[in-house]
């Protein structure tokens, strides 16, 4: 049986900590509680709230790959030779396993997953393309796209 999404009922204040927070994750509960019009008990308990409902799944710093010699993106589509549901499960298990991979999403298209592939340089990739993602349960063929620039890129 699938795990179901419920809704979370938010309210203005709520939309604006959130706003808030996706930009700067490191503000203090008194400066956001300013920004928001609140005082800040009340301020810390929709955090805590919004944090045990599951609307904010975790705090982390954002790295600049480039920095850390993770600047080469590449996209890859990946069509399976199965899609049955023990087979998506599968595919998806072991895509989990695979650090390079920092996005996969199944797609409504002529193929069924796009991976967003982040390595240190084009050898890599192919390496990680023809060891790993190749390698997956049921891909019948991959395409790549290689990004040359990226224009912009949203926080997780």
């Amino acid at each position: 049986m699938k795990d179901k999404t419920y809704s979370v009922d938010l309210d203005d204040f709520d939309r604006k900590i959130l706003s808030i927070l996706r930009h700067d994750g490191r503000i203090t509960f008194t400066e956001l509680a300013e920004h928001v019009g609140l005082s800040k008990t009340p301020c810390q308990q929709r955090v805590r709230r919004l944090v045990d409902s599951g609307v904010i799944t975790g705090f982390a710093a954002i790295v600049d790959p480039a920095k850390v010699g993770l600047d080469h993106v590449a996209f890859a589509e990946v069509k399976l030779s199965d899609t049955r549901e023990a087979a998506l499960k599968e595919f998806n298990a072991a895509v989990r396993r695979i650090a390079e991979i920092e996005e996969c999403h199944m797609i409504a298209s002529s193929f069924d997953y796009l991976l967003k592939v982040r390595t240190s340089d084009m050898r890599r990739y192919r390496t990680v393309l023809g060891e790993k993602i190749s390698s997956l349960p049921h891909v019948a063929s991959t395409s790549t796209f290689v990004v040359m620039e990226t224009v912009r890129e949203a926080a997780r």
